[in-house]
C-alpha cells in the first residue's frame, strides 16, 4: 500500500529556524570554544540530544547539567509563539489524498503540538506518527522507517518520503524507500540540495506546490518498473 511519509521539523513546518536560532544562542555562551553556527550546519537533522553531545565533545567546557532540559524547554515556548507551517505545504496536503504519514526524529510531544500550532493536524486527521524515543537508534539510523513501514504494511518500495536533513534521507534510503529531499525552509544551508543528493535523495524539490507532480512521477517509474 502506497504511503506518503513526511519528516516534521523542516518539511511540514519551520521550525528548524527556531531551534537552530535558540541553539546557537545557549551553545555560544555555554561552550564558548566551538563556532556553533558551522557545527550546527553539520548536524541538521539529528536529535537535540545527539547535537549536544556533539558539540560538547569538541569544547573544554562542561555543558550544565539540564542542558537538554533547558534548550528543550526554550524551543517549546518559541515554538508556541512562533512557528508557520511550511508554505504550501497544506494545499499539497489537501491535493494529494493520498496515505500518510509523519516520521520524526523529535518526541511525539513536539510533533503533536506542531502540527497544532500550525493547524496542519486538522488537515492530517488522526495521521500515524512515528519518533525517535520509539527505536534504539534515531535517524540517520533506518530504525525508525522499518519501524513506520512495518507497523503500516507497507513494503519500503511502496512508500515515498518527503526529508530535508542529510540525517533523515540517510535513513529513509537505509531501509529502502524513495526519498524526495526539500530544501524550502528557512534553515537550509547553500549546496542542500546537491548533499541530499549525494546521500540519496531521488529528486530535490525547493517547494511544496511541486510535489503532486513528483508523486505523480513516482508512481509512473513504480508501474513501469
Amino acid at each position: 500500500m502506497e504511503k506518503l511519509i513526511f519528516d516534521c521539523d523542516g518539511v511540514l513546518v519551520d521550525s528548524e529556524v527556531i531551534a537552530e536560532a535558540t541553539l546557537v544562542e545557549r551553545l555560544s555562551t555555554w561552550l564558548p570554544d566551538v563556532d556553533v553556527q558551522a557545527r550546527l550546519g553539520e548536524a541538521l537533522g539529528l536529535t537535540t540530544g545527539a547535537i549536544l553531545e556533539r558539540l560538547a565533545s569538541l569544547s573544554r567546557h562542561a555543558l550544565p547539567g539540564d542542558a537538554l532540559g533547558a534548550i528543550d524547554r526554550e524551543i517549546e515556548r518559541r515554538l508556541a509563539l512562533e512557528l508557520c507551517a511550511i508554505e504550501g505545504a497544506a494545499e499539497a496536503i489537501e491535493r494529494l489524498g493520498m496515505s500518510m504519514a509523519v516520521v520524526s526524529n523529535s518526541h511525539r510531544r513536539r510533533v503533536r503540538n506542531s502540527l497544532a500550532h500550525t493547524g496542519l493536524d486538522s488537515l492530517l486527521g488522526e495521521v500515524p506518527i512515528f519518533c525517535a524515543e520509539q527505536v534504539a537508534h534515531p535517524k540517520p539510523d533506518p530504525g525508525v522507517y522499518r519501524l513506520a513501514a512495518e507497523t503500516l504494511a507497507s513494503l519500503p518500495r511502496e512508500c515515498l518520503v518527503v526529508e530535508d536533513s542529510l540525517a533523515g534521507v540517510t535513513a529513509a534510503r537505509a531501509a529502502g524507500m524513495t526519498v524526495i529531499g526539500f530544501i524550502g525552509a528557512s534553515h537550509v544551508p547553500p549546496g542542500q540540495a546537491d548533499r541530499l543528493l549525494d546521500a540519496g535523495a531521488w529528486r530535490v524539490m525547493t517547494h511544496m506546490q511541486e510535489l503532486p507532480v513528483l508523486v505523480m512521477t513516482w508512481r509512473k517509474q513504480r508501474l513501469a518498473g
